[in-house]
């Protein structure tokens, strides 16, 4: 059998986003709560199970904030699809976030976010004729800022941060990425090459990914060099933030960084062994407390900012 080759991307048929259907625009997002009588709401809830633990979650969070201590928040994409962006930009401008993770997904739909005001296409409609991830505008756009980036020393998250809010989209407000950068917060993107649509299209460049992607890697590492007392929140990612958040973890230590006093937090809405094993439990052995709190993202988040708003006397 003759050496299989590579495909070659060169001939893909790409498609506009303009004309792509969206399932998540931005007119369906959250918004950060205000009223008063909210707190009545908290005061009114059980003191028990996993109502005891988010309150807890909360005290710890204000505290950290308080202490100026590292608070990491590593997020699945799916925190952004649900339309959770705005909640998660109001936490990084009130000083509850000190490092933002994504995976590769979370670039894309912030980005789409972004510049389209909507993300979440139909995937099962535009399988069935090879059209699922084509639109041309996210690739384009995402690849050569990561290209662009990589050539500065950049990573990957302060690459598309840069580009973000150097054209500033009309819905940039909405860019947890462009927040960030804005509020000099760093963000951390960790790619599995394959994953993600732009990785189809021909304007992807792997050596620029992967390389960015490492620096976001030891960057990250650093950062929790000084997480002593500081708090890793795990918000919707199965398996490759876990993961990332391990081995940095155990960087950490190698280079004599104890890290024995840290709280870690999963919240997913079901319990994957990775989570749980490698967020909650492995990294708190050596001391600190890990936390599992399952319930779908659109409730839980928006709950947990209200609650830290509420410690805080701001509702």
């Amino acid at each position: 059998m003759d050496r299989i080759k590579p495909i070659d991307l060169s001939k893909i048929k790409t498609s506009s986003i303009k004309k792509r259907r969206s399932k998540v625009r931005v007119s369906d997002f959250a918004k950060p709560l205000s009223k008063n009588d909210f707190k009545e709401f908290i005061d009114s809830l059980p003191n028990i199970l996993e109502t005891k633990d988010i309150k807890e979650i909360a005290k710890i969070l204000v505290s950290a904030k308080k202490k100026e201590r590292i608070i990491i928040w590593g997020l699945g994409a799916h925190v952004i699809k649900v339309g959770l962006s705005p909640i998660i930009i109001d936490l990084i401008k009130s000083g509850y976030v000190s490092c933002v993770c994504l995976n590769g997904a979370g670039i894309i739909h912030d980005t789409e976010i972004a510049i389209y005001g909507k993300t979440s296409e139909d995937v099962e409609r535009g399988l069935a004729k090879g059209e699922f991830g084509m639109a041309k505008e996210t690739a384009a756009f995402l690849n050569d800022a990561i290209k662009d980036g990589i050539k500065d020393g950049l990573g990957i998250g302060e690459s598309v941060g840069r580009a973000l809010v150097k054209n500033s989209p009309r819905f940039v407000s909405l860019s947890i990425v462009a927040s960030a950068i804005k509020n000099t917060i760093p963000v951390t993107v960790h790619v599995a090459i394959g994953t993600d649509i732009i990785h189809m299209h021909p304007s992807f460049d792997a050596s620029s990914t992967g390389e960015g992607s490492h620096r976001d890697f030891r960057l990250l590492c650093s950062i929790i060099t000084k997480m002593q007392k500081g708090v890793y929140m795990n918000v919707g990612s199965a398996v490759i933030l876990p993961e990332v958040f391990l081995k940095a973890l155990n960087i950490a230590r190698n280079l004599g960084f104890s890290l024995d006093n840290i709280t870690t937090v999963n919240m997913d809405f079901i319990s994957h062994y990775r989570a749980i094993t490698n967020v909650v439990k492995r990294p708190t052995q050596k001391g600190g407390k890990g936390y599992n709190l399952v319930g779908h993202h659109e409730i839980m988040i928006p709950l947990l900012s209200g609650i830290i708003k509420v410690m805080e006397g701001l509702i």
